[in-house]
């Protein structure tokens, strides 16, 4: 990441102040996890802060939902009860942007992620986050597709319906008002 890419001292302390408050608000996201020992690696990186800064700024709502034993490292995902609204209207990747002919979203979610300096979740975590709470009962979110669905044209989104994680398909050059991405960032 650029060294460019930081974060003022006001943005720095206030966006800890943020993260802090959402950490001790949602304790069932992050049983057993300290937040002191996530903070000190926090400020250890201030890259990954800028990240998360950034999903901030987009709307996501950035918390803590695990902890990798075997890296050492924090796992923060975007919680933002809907998609995160700074990031809606954006097709699949590049290839999908490139390919259309008439009116091209802004952006793209991938090529936005790998900016933000972030992953977007894939199939498996975003399934996970659905146990922490209910998130998109009224958006969907774009999920890491699966290179060879891609290869065909598709990308994959999911949402919570009916109580119920559903994974859909898409054509990868589709947008829509309601359709982000959420992230993942290891710290």
């Amino acid at each position: 990441m650029s060294s460019k890419k930081q974060l003022t001292p006001e943005q720095h302390t206030e966006l800890l102040k943020i993260l802090k408050a959402r950490f001790e608000k949602n304790t069932n996201r992050h049983k057993g996890l300290d937040w002191d020992k996530i903070q000190a690696k926090l400020e250890a990186d201030p890259d990954k802060l800028w990240s998360l800064e950034e999903m901030e700024a987009t709307g996501g709502e950035p918390d803590v939902v695990g902890f990798d034993a075997a890296t050492g490292e924090y796992i923060f995902y975007d919680c933002a009860p809907e998609t995160p609204k700074g990031r809606r209207s954006t097709c699949y990747d590049r290839d999908a942007w490139e390919a259309r002919k008439e009116h091209k979203p802004q952006n793209n979610a991938l090529d936005m992620a790998a900016d933000m300096g972030i992953e977007i979740l894939d199939e498996e975590q975003y399934r996970h986050l659905q146990t922490l709470g209910h998130f998109d009962a009224k958006t969907s979110s774009w999920i890491k597709t699966p290179a060879n669905i891609r290869k065909l044209g598709g990308a994959l989104f999911a949402d919570y319906r009916y109580n119920t994680v559903f994974v859909y398909h898409n054509g990868a050059q589709s947008y829509y008002a309601a359709r982000a991405f959420r992230g993942c960032l290891k710290v």
